[in-house]
């Protein structure tokens, strides 16, 4: 029963991504390795954001009792972030989660994986993660093309709403 919620819950989540309709490839490899991938925090209120992945559990559990054993992953903290930038700049979150992969250059990445292909996306996610990505935030989920403050040092919700406003102006 446990596998089954989890797996259950995988799908779920990757049902709150929507790909452009002439995209002819699929990502569930993608999509398993940003799952297997925990996020961690190293910056002071980007917990809030573990947090937000948390609450998707709590929302696809319903009210079941079940205990997830792992972190929160990228793929969680993905579609959680993407319910907050609907709700901020307007549009609809599975929209705004393929625009997240986007952002990362992670569309990219289609299946099959080749082990290169694998070490690419890993790559991509250490440097979200460790926040080794450009200081506009080019290689994080928040690119910008005029970032007044450097993106690595500062909290995702902060690059969020600099990237919203950033394309609200354009």
């Amino acid at each position: 029963m446990t596998q089954q919620i989890e797996y259950d819950y995988f799908q779920w989540l990757i049902s709150q991504i929507e790909l452009p309709a002439d995209n002819p490839h699929t990502y569930n490899n993608l999509f398993v390795r940003m799952h297997e991938t925990e996020f961690i925090w190293s910056i002071p209120h980007d917990d809030d954001r573990v947090q937000d992945g948390l609450n998707l559990r709590v929302q696809f559990l319903d009210g079941r009792r079940h205990e997830f054993i792992s972190g929160v992953s990228v793929l969680e903290v993905l579609i959680a972030l993407s319910i907050r930038v609907a709700f901020t700049a307007g549009g609809h979150a599975p929209i705004w989660a393929w625009q997240l992969i986007e952002n990362l250059r992670l569309d990219r990445r289609p299946d099959p994986f080749t082990k290169g292909r694998a070490d690419r996306v890993d790559e991509t996610l250490e440097t979200l993660i460790w926040r080794t990505y450009q200081r506009d935030g080019k290689g994080g989920f928040f690119p910008l093309n005029e970032a007044t403050e450097d993106q690595t040092k500062i909290d995702i919700w902060q690059q969020m709403n600099a990237y919203v406003n950033e394309i609200q102006q354009l």
